[in-house]
């Protein structure tokens, strides 16, 4: 009888933890920063093309879009305000750049705590026929609250092949533990050329 119980038990502690480690399961999931899925904010300035918009996230946060200058920023907060007041409204690469639409919000038990999105930062020294910059594209780990929301981590996107795993691993590891303002932005996997642009001072 003592045998059964304590088979019982065991059965009933190892469905407990899976249960556990199923509520902490990491995972992804997507949303969309294109106009159409966002509301703008203003009317587009006409004297420098600067433009905003707000768009709906993941757990009742929303994605601060804006462009000013061909330059553009993404933050996440409860609403407008709070978005444009993190760090990650505050930082600007210094060339052209755009996001895509595209916000891949990365979850433990079904709480966001970082998204990544693919970015594309003007090269100067290589152009096209028509004399444009190409563009060369990165992967940008942001943090999520409860804490600041910020940039954590960028990876090549043409350097490495695996560049979303290396995103989403980079995410997993360091997001949650991030100190905004104290600790650098991380490159991860192979330096290449769109890193080298976007951390330029």
């Amino acid at each position: 009888m003592k045998r059964i119980a304590f088979v019982c038990l065991a059965v009933l502690l190892a469905c407990s933890n899976a249960g556990n480690a199923d509520a902490q399961s990491l995972g992804s999931t997507y949303t969309s920063t294109a106009p159409k899925d966002c509301r703008q904010i203003g009317k587009p300035s006409e004297l420098d093309g600067s433009t905003a918009r707000i768009c709906p996230g993941k757990d009742g946060l929303m994605v601060l879009v804006a462009e000013d200058d061909l330059r553009e920023i993404v933050s996440v907060g409860r609403n407008r305000k709070v978005a444009a007041e993190e760090p990650a409204a505050q930082v600007w690469f210094g060339p052209f750049n755009s996001s895509e639409n595209t916000v891949e919000w990365r979850a433990a038990g079904g709480k966001p705590f970082a998204i990544i999105q693919r970015w594309h930062i003007a090269d100067g020294t290589d152009l096209d026929k028509q004399g444009r910059p190409n563009t060369k594209a990165m992967l940008v780990v942001t943090r999520l609250p409860p804490g600041p929301v910020c940039h954590v981590a960028y990876v090549d996107a043409v350097a490495n092949p695996n560049a979303n795993e290396l995103a989403r691993k980079a995410a997993d590891d360091f997001a949650r533990g991030f100190a905004c303002g104290k600790d650098e932005v991380k490159i991860i996997g192979t330096r290449g050329r769109a890193v080298e642009l976007a951390t330029m001072r």
